[in-house]
């Protein structure tokens, strides 16, 4: 009776596995067939009932019809994938001669460039590069930089606070105190990133924008220094020789000051939206270094001197890749970025 069972069985097995049409249905007969609780599984416990002689030709046999139903499955598995294959290679095929999917290059941001740009050319006149916080307090944005509490120079930065009386930074200039902290002169430093300022946008100006200042101090440093600096990294951010002017200005961590303007490389001093129609860029300021503000820092102003400068690198951006407004630089348009790919 076992035996009919068993032969009854493979006959069953090989008419399910010939007709079998994919992967699935392979994978239930072999459930169904060579399971924990398949069908072999439970003709194989029967055996226990049978004489010795019977159990081992009943149990050979089912041995037998094991190999050969895991040999038939994998056989059938094989066929059933080759097929599936070559039907996706019909309909889902690839002409590989076609020429390939253009993808969009990503590229740096025109600040970050410029930045890049700026930092190497510092680092290659022997200034280290500096960090310093976004937030900070009202010492080191004004008090450490000679502009007291009541001093009426802190109308000319309107700022942005928080409830504890910290701000959001409104120049890099707080990095040249805390260079002078941890430093000990001779120094050379420069410092950059974000600052704040409640601005009304326009094309030249924005609530956000990016600065980098720096200072030299030493003994015996002048002004024939910091105009040997400006002009060194000029020459070298542009690639080429530009028209400046110095005149005088107020700033209160320099004494004297002056303000650095920069012919206007857009309209070639013509005049246009971005010069204010002038012809003229203002572009960073500049002077010799307060002695309150050394003494902040912790440097002897009877002892040494220096020079600080601070410039807006979107501005620079702008000359340097022909922007004509500033808002695009901060709207993550990338339309407008991929004009730099190349770049």
């Amino acid at each position: 009776m076992i035996k009919q069972n068993l032969n009854t069985m493979g006959q069953s097995f090989q008419s399910e596995i010939e007709k079998a049409t994919n992967i699935d249905e392979i994978d239930n007969i072999k459930v169904k067939y060579l399971g924990k609780k398949g069908k072999l599984a439970d003709l194989m416990k029967q055996l226990k009932s049978l004489d010795k002689e019977e159990k081992i030709e009943i149990g050979k046999q089912a041995n037998l019809f094991k190999t050969q139903f895991q040999d038939q499955i994998k056989e059938k598995s094989k066929q059933l994938k080759r097929v599936k294959f070559d039907q996706q290679m019909e309909n889902e095929w690839v002409d590989i001669t076609l020429d390939p999917i253009k993808t969009q290059m990503g590229s740096l941001h025109p600040i970050t460039m410029v930045q890049n740009k700026l930092e190497y050319i510092f680092e290659s006149m022997g200034f280290q590069v500096l960090d310093g916080p976004h937030i900070e307090s009202e010492y080191y944005n004004f008090e450490a930089l000679n502009i007291p509490t009541h001093h009426p120079a802190r109308d000319m930065q309107d700022t942005f606070y928080f409830e504890d009386g910290n701000l959001l930074r409104t120049q890099t200039s707080t990095i040249q105190i805390r260079g002078m902290e941890s430093l000990e002169p001779p120094l050379r430093i420069i410092g950059t990133g974000k600052v704040f300022r409640c601005e009304r946008t326009d094309a030249s100006h924005d609530s956000c924008f990016h600065q980098l200042e720096g200072m030299m101090v030493d003994k015996n440093i002048s002004v024939a220094h910091l105009i040997h600096f400006m002009k060194t990294m000029l020459s070298e951010i542009f690639e080429s020789d530009v028209k400046v002017r110095l005149r005088p200005g107020y700033f209160p961590f320099v004494e004297p000051g002056f303000e650095l303007d920069m012919a206007c490389l857009l309209c070639q001093g013509k005049g246009c939206s971005v010069c204010s129609r002038v012809g003229w860029i203002e572009l960073l300021g500049c002077g010799m270094t307060h002695p309150n503000v050394l003494k902040a820092g912790g440097v002897d102003p009877s002892k040494y001197s220096g020079f600080a400068f601070g410039m807006g690198m979107d501005r620079l951006a702008m000359m340097r890749y022909g922007i004509t407004d500033i808002r695009p630089l901060h709207g993550g348009n990338l339309n407008f970025m991929r004009r730099f790919t190349l770049k």
